[in-house]
């Protein structure tokens, strides 16, 4: 039988949902039929796109609060216009990014605690698009590096250390889905002309381009490794299917095959870590896995995990959110249309409880791997690593609290790149924009500097510090007495108890 059955350690995986006291319910999730994920998670936080005013607003709730979700609890809410993105920074668990039929794109800083109140005033406001902004997505190695899409048919890639557009490359249509590859040299992307094509990210230089699927709906795409693009989408009669291209190799098609004949967009999720694959189709009722390899068919079907209930979106977390004291490799949030949030974990069947090294290599960590004054300059570098195994700790999982410096403000900053590019010399354009974001990004240090201290509150300062100085001595005074008390206590007793010992 080991002849037929090809081998693999993933063949069994299966998805166990938590039970319902362990998951999230009576969301207002978004009603938008735009073709949106609608929700993001991270090791600390899920993040849902909701339908209070108009779908211009997001829940953060933290990981522990499961159970209902109070009717009256707080959001963040300050886009005008209907949110089609949200998006957390792979190297701060408190940043997220969100987009609207606004034009703009905001930042929001969540405490660790969550929300107590609607937040309303976000970390820093870009404006560069002239329509919609569709999608969004982080670098994967830079800090502070963010890509956007637009219905006005631009990719714009973010400095949001200076608040700038760096880079602005135009596509010949609608933008439907992005992608980089494992270091963020590469940028590939799905339009509506049906093409897939891969992008130099420094340049803007699109490197190659083929046709990818030949139906109307939109495609998708992500980028794996080994120079290999994954994409999903519909054939000319209508059939959902997915393809593999070699990126290496001007885009060769390497493997196609069709699904079903649903017509809900597939989304994919991959992890670098396992190689496999993970499809949800909107509207769908199951979640589909695959396998990738280095050999020839390249994509093997593992399994299909199903549910009675269609899913309205999902959300993927990243590795350092997993539990490896149960095998798991990737856990997958399902929002229902009745509102119900369903937490699945797909689990690697094993009988030991020992750490499992060959289902965990060194993942991604959270620390960046280089700066966006790097990046813009023309520096790739590969994701610095972590372990999971962290013994019975939870906390190693989540990145540190950090204090949120973006464009140098720990406040509201509106970004407005188009004004300050009519100043510049407008045949120049993008390509002169790096070096000077590069020349306008203050020092790292300067970003984490504490606010700046009046001569009155440095007095107070002291005299508190002199008075604190005071009471240690007063403190330290004491502590000698009551050693010395203790000393003579332990003399006398010991003297007392020589003593009855002489007379007996």
């Amino acid at each position: 039988m080991s002849r037929f059955i090809r081998q693999s350690k993933f063949r069994h995986v299966f998805g166990k949902p938590f039970k319902k006291d362990q998951c999230y319910d009576a969301l207002r999730i978004s009603r938008s039929s735009w073709d949106s994920k609608f929700c993001a998670v991270n090791p600390k936080f899920v993040a849902v796109i909701t339908e209070s005013g108009g779908g211009s607003a997001f829940i953060v709730i933290p990981l522990s609060k499961v159970g209902r979700v109070d009717i009256n609890a707080p959001m963040v809410c300050g886009h005008k216009g209907p949110l089609y993105d949200i998006a957390w920074s792979p190297h701060n668990d408190n940043l997220i990014a969100s987009c609207s039929d606004d034009c703009s794109v905001k930042l929001w800083d969540i405490p660790d605690e969550g929300l107590t109140e609607p937040l309303t005033e976000p970390l820093l406001e870009l404006q560069h698009h002239q329509r919609r902004v569709t999608s969004l997505l982080w670098h994967p190695t830079a800090q502070n590096v963010l890509v956007t899409t637009g219905s006005d048919n631009l990719i714009v890639i973010w400095n949001l250390d200076s608040g700038e557009a760096v880079t602005e490359i135009s596509m010949p249509d609608q933008i439907f889905s992005m992608s980089f590859n494992e270091d963020g040299s590469l940028l590939a992307c799905t339009c509506k002309d049906k093409k897939l094509r891969v992008i130099d990210s420094h340049t803007g230089k699109v490197l190659m381009e083929n046709l990818c699927h030949e139906g109307t709906k939109p495609p998708q795409c992500a980028f794996l490794r080994d120079n290999k693009v994954f994409t999903t989408g519909f054939s000319r009669m209508s059939e959902r299917q997915y393809a593999l291209w070699d990126s290496s190799n001007n885009l060769e098609c390497l493997e196609s095959q069709d699904v079903d004949s649903s017509n809900g967009v597939m989304f994919i999720f991959y992890d670098p870590d396992s190689s496999t694959i993970y499809l949800a189709g909107k509207g769908d009722s199951q979640i589909r896995y695959y396998e990738v390899t280095s050999e020839a068919p390249y994509v093997f079907y593992l399994s299909t995990y199903s549910t009675n209930q269609p899913q309205k979106g999902v959300g993927f977390m990243c590795k350092r959110g997993v539990d490896p004291k149960v095998n798991e490799i990737v856990r997958i949030y399902k929002l229902h249309n009745n509102g119900f949030c369903e937490v699945t974990p797909f689990i690697v069947p094993r009988k030991s409880e020992l750490f499992q090294d060959d289902l965990y290599p060194d993942t991604a960590s959270y620390e960046p791997a280089m700066t966006a004054c790097e990046f813009f300059a023309g520096k790739n570098a590969p994701p610095l690593k972590m372990s999971l195994n962290y013994g019975k700790s939870q906390v190693a999982q989540k990145g540190p609290r950090k204090e949120t410096a973006i464009g140098g403000l720990q406040k509201t900053h509106v970004a407005s790149s188009r004004d300050s590019r009519t100043q510049n010399n407008s045949a120049n354009g993008a390509a002169e924009a790096a070096p000077v974001a590069a020349s306008a990004l203050p020092p790292k240090k300067a970003l984490d500097n504490a606010p700046s201290v009046s001569s009155s509150d440095m007095s107070e300062m002291k005299k508190e510090l002199e008075e604190l100085k005071k009471l240690v001595s007063k403190q330290d005074k004491r502590i000698e007495s009551l050693e010395g008390r203790l000393s003579q206590l332990e003399q006398s007793n010991h003297t007392d108890e020589e003593e009855e010992g002489e007379v007996a």
